[in-house]
C-alpha cells in the first residue's frame, strides 16, 4: 500500500460507509465523486482484497472491509481533531482569565503583578481568586509549590525564592545569637515540613565552605504564611522566603541570623494549567509574563 496516500484512503473509506453511499461522500469532502471512487480502487488494490459490496440499492462492507473499518475511522478522527487543534489555536480567546493561588503567594507575589499584566494586555480579563478555589470551581491557571500529577495538567516552573534565616530581636536576646551553623541545634528551629522528621536537615553554604545541621523543629508547616507568623511572635528562629521577611527587616522588626551564610531557597513556584489550554494565547502570555516578572518578585531582602 502506498505509504503516502494510504491515510486519505482509509479516511475516504471511513466517510463513504459513515454516509452510506460514494455521492454523499464525495459532497462531505467537497471532491468529485470519481475520487471517491479511485481511492476505494486504489485501496482495494493495493491491499489485494475487496472492501466493499457494492449494488444499486445497497452498500456494504465485506469481511476485510469490517476488519479495517475501525482503523480507518480513527484516521478519520485524528484528522478532526487535528483540524479542531488548529481552529482552536487561531480562534479568538475570549472571556476572563481564571487564576488561582496559594493565598500567601498570592497576596505577596501575584497580586502586585495583576496591574502590571492589565496594563500589558488590556483585552485580557482576569478573574483572581487567593484561596485555592479551583476545587469549587474550574480554573485556566493555578500558582502551586508543587506540579500536579495529572497528566492531562501541565507546568512551568517560574523559579525557588532565596530563603533566610531570621528572628525577632526580642527571641535572639532572650536566647542568644547564633554565630556558627551548629549553634542553631540550642535553638528553637520554625522550618517547611519535611519527610526527614523529627529531623530537619539544613544545609548552608559561605563561599566554599559547606555546613549541614540536623535540627528537630519547634514547628514544621508547610505554609510559608504559618512560619512567618511564628517567627514574627518571636517563638524562635525561621527559615523563611525571603520576600516574607522584607517589611519586618526593613522595620527592624526581624533580623537575619548567621547573615554570612546562605540557605538552600524555599519551596518551587509552578504555574500550572490544563494541557488542552498550552495552545490558549491567553495563557500562553500570562505565563511568559510569571515567568519574566515573578523571578524579579521573588529576589532576597
Amino acid at each position: 500500500m502506498s505509504q503516502l496516500w494510504a491515510p486519505a484512503q482509509l479516511a475516504v473509506l471511513a466517510k463513504v460507509v459513515d454516509l452510506n453511499g460514494f455521492s454523499s461522500a464525495a459532497r462531505a469532502l467537497g471532491v468529485p465523486k470519481a475520487a471517491v471512487s479511485r481511492a476505494i480502487a486504489d485501496l482495494e488494490q493495493a491491499l489485494g482484497v475487496r472492501l466493499l459490496e457494492r449494488t444499486t440499492r445497497r452498500l456494504s462492507l465485506t469481511a476485510a472491509g469490517r476488519l479495517l473499518y475501525p482503523h480507518a475511522r480513527r484516521v478519520t478522527e485524528e484528522c478532526d481533531a487535528a483540524r479542531a487543534a488548529i481552529a482552536r489555536l487561531h480562534a479568538p480567546a475570549t472571556g476572563p482569565l481564571r487564576i488561582v493561588s496559594d493565598t500567601t503567594y498570592g497576596r505577596l507575589l501575584l497580586t502586585p503583578l495583576v496591574p502590571r499584566f492589565l496594563e500589558s494586555f488590556p483585552d485580557i480579563p482576569l478573574e483572581v481568586a487567593l484561596d485555592g478555589a479551583e476545587a469549587q470551581g474550574g480554573w485556566d491557571v493555578a500558582i502551586r509549590t508543587r506540579p500536579s500529577d495529572d497528566p492531562a495538567i501541565t507546568h512551568r516552573l517560574l523559579g525557588a525564592p532565596p530563603a533566610v534565616l531570621c528572628a525577632t530581636p526580642a527571641y535572639l536576646e532572650r536566647r542568644g545569637t547564633p554565630a556558627r551553623p551548629e549553634d542553631l541545634r540550642a535553638h528553637d528551629l520554625l522550618t517547611p515540613e519535611t519527610t526527614e522528621l523529627p529531623e530537619f536537615r539544613l544545609l548552608l553554604s559561605r563561599a566554599a565552605q559547606r555546613a549541614e545541621v540536623a535540627v528537630s523543629p519547634k514547628l514544621a508547616v508547610g505554609d510559608p504564611a504559618v512560619l512567618h507568623a511564628a517567627t514574627a511572635a518571636g517563638l524562635g528562629v525561621g527559615l523563611l522566603p525571603g520576600f516574607l521577611c522584607r517589611q519586618g527587616l526593613a522595620t527592624g522588626r526581624l533580623r537575619v541570623v548567621l547573615p554570612e551564610w546562605t540557605a538552600p531557597p524555599a519551596a518551587a513556584l509552578y504555574a500550572l494549567y490544563p494541557a488542552a489550554l498550552e495552545a490558549d494565547p491567553r495563557v500562553r502570555h500570562f505565563v511568559d509574563f510569571l515567568a519574566a516578572s515573578v523571578v524579579p518578585a521573588m529576589g532576597g531582602p
